[in-house]
């Protein structure tokens, strides 16, 4: 894994990203020189057009980014990337057509552009395919060796498998006879001494996943180990580096304070983030203003009651605030008055609600939220009171949430689909305690231009 401004991103996409820059690069010099070539005008140096050629390789890279061809899962299956290279590709054309416009000084033939992205296609899809092919080999991932053998070292495992493969794990040592999770670990004696086994192994990182450590922890073991250049950290932090979630099941206080996160936000971070929510609010509101006026009609003409739909919900430092949505459900969908959570095929959802919900329209209205300051264009999604009172009682720290101004959009969103029950809740908390401790602007840029992908390919939507 690599962290870039606190946020982790496996090696293998890292590579490619940088892989397929190149590709864009070359793409577009060879639209460029085949133009000069038509035209019979001699190609001039590459620094005359080198603020064309960025602006392509920028434009499409982040096209790629939001449809999520950088998703480990896609660039694993040829068939999703085939498909999605032409929806992305015929956005970037239609981006690059409007940056055109606005800019004129950027000259850039659009016959150019075309050149480029037909250049483009099959030499991303000739990045992917070799990408398939080397990014499970052996010598890619990471070595590691995991003390334990419990639920901690079983969660280790899983969490290694399962998300995008990029490690590959030695042995388990049980520690503890009481730890007998994993059935073939191996006994801690037979593998002393440990500095020697992780020699012999070639281990980068060991994993501490000891369910019990007073007493048990080998402490002048891993010193040995550390010094000669291994590795080490806990469960908690191998699986929030892997799966980019804090896990509940091995939180605790002490473990958040002294983490490298969990340091609240600076002051300039706020500001800016402040001066982009304004700005991107008023921009959004005049670009989705017809949307707006179809969507307000729609919900009006289909079904009784108002267009819009205020409840409150809790927002930063748990203070309550009223949400603004499109109405996508009946005015007596709570009618006994007990807050209900929203189910698969609701009933309650109304024709029109499903279409809106599904494209994400019933949100627009909480540009408003955002424009007024109750919210954010990223953070986690805010709750209701009556649901939150609940939640805090029955699942750890999730109080923790409104630490941070809730968001439209958020790093939860992208990853859990809609969750409508208290084992959900619980997953979409450990990604958004995996957001409250990694805050930078980075990410926020990250997770709204990710979530094109959620709009392109609605997943999960109630």
């Amino acid at each position: 894994m690599i962290r870039i401004f606190k946020h982790y991103i496996p090696k293998s996409l890292f590579y490619l990203g940088i892989l397929e820059c190149l590709i864009l690069l070359a793409a577009i010099w060879a639209g460029l020189s085949f133009r000069f070539y038509q035209a019979d005008l001699d190609m001039p140096a590459i620094s005359t057009y080198a603020v064309e050629v960025m602006a392509y390789v920028f434009v499409v890279y982040i096209v790629l980014l939001a449809t999520g061809l950088y998703q480990l899962d896609a660039c694993r299956e040829l068939k999703v990337t085939g498909i999605r290279l032409i929806t992305s590709l015929g956005l970037s054309f239609l981006i690059l057509s409007v940056v055109l416009y606005m800019l004129p000084e950027i000259d850039l033939w659009r016959s150019v552009i075309v050149y480029a992205l037909v250049l483009t296609y099959p030499g991303l899809l000739f990045s992917r395919y070799i990408f398939t092919h080397i990014v499970d080999l052996k010598g890619l991932k990471r070595r590691v060796l995991v003390l334990g053998a419990g639920e901690r070292a079983a969660m280790v495992r899983t969490c290694g498998q399962n998300n995008g493969g990029t490690v590959e794990f030695i042995d388990f040592l049980r520690i503890n006879k009481s730890e007998d999770v994993i059935s073939d670990a191996v006994p801690f004696k037979d593998a002393q001494p440990l500095k020697d086994y992780v020699t012999e192994h070639a281990v980068q990182e060991i994993v501490v996943a000891i369910e019990e450590r007073r007493k048990a922890l080998p402490i002048r073991e891993l010193l040995d180990c550390k010094m000669e250049g291994c590795s080490i950290c806990d469960a908690t932090t191998f699986i929030e580096r892997q799966s980019g979630t804090v896990s509940l099941h091995n939180l605790s206080p002490s473990w958040m304070i002294f983490s490298d996160g969990f340091g609240g936000v600076r002051e300039i971070d706020l500001v800016l983030k402040r001066m982009f929510d304004v700005s991107a609010s008023l921009l959004l509101l005049i670009a989705s203003m017809p949307i707006l006026i179809l969507a307000a009609i729609a919900v009006k003409a289909t079904s009784k009651g108002s267009v819009l739909y205020r409840q409150e919900r809790v927002g930063l430092n748990g203070k309550p605030f009223n949400v603004l949505k499109f109405r996508s459900m009946t005015v007596d969908a709570e009618a006994d008055g007990v807050p209900k959570w929203a189910a698969k095929n609701d009933v309650r959802v109304t024709a029109v609600g499903r279409i809106i919900r599904a494209t994400r329209i019933d949100e627009i209205p909480q540009i408003f939220n955002v424009l007024g300051g109750a919210m954010s264009f990223v953070g986690p999604r805010p709750e209701r009171p009556f649901f939150v009172e609940q939640l805090e009682e029955k699942i750890p720290f999730y109080g923790e949430r409104h630490w941070v101004k809730p968001g439209i959009t958020g790093w939860a969103q992208l990853n859990y689909p809609y969750g409508a029950s208290e084992e959900d809740t619980k997953r979409k908390l450990e990604y958004d305690l995996y957001y409250i401790k990694n805050y930078s602007l980075f990410l926020d840029f990250l997770i709204l231009i990710q979530t094109v992908r959620v709009v392109l390919w609605p997943d999960g939507v109630r």
